[in-house]
């Protein structure tokens, strides 16, 4: 079985003890970590107001926390 590479490897989170992946709390997608911004979760290829799968969710250009909601302005 192929592996990536360390840096490559999305970090997981840690909720209630157990190890996982982050999710975006109101479409499920999975979310990556922000490059620039430490404790910040993005969408992957979040283009155009499309997440990966190219759907349109309305939270797709807002950072998310470690619990996968977003952060919305006031």
């Amino acid at each position: 079985m192929l592996q990536q590479p360390d840096e490559l490897r999305t970090p997981p989170a840690v909720r209630n003890g157990q190890v996982t992946v982050v999710t975006c709390a109101a479409c499920g997608c999975r979310l990556q970590p922000s490059a620039v911004e430490d404790g910040i979760w993005r969408h992957f290829g979040a283009l155009g107001g499309r997440d990966a799968r190219s759907h349109r969710t309305g939270c797709v250009e807002f950072p998310h926390d470690a619990f996968g909601r977003a952060l919305i302005p006031a």
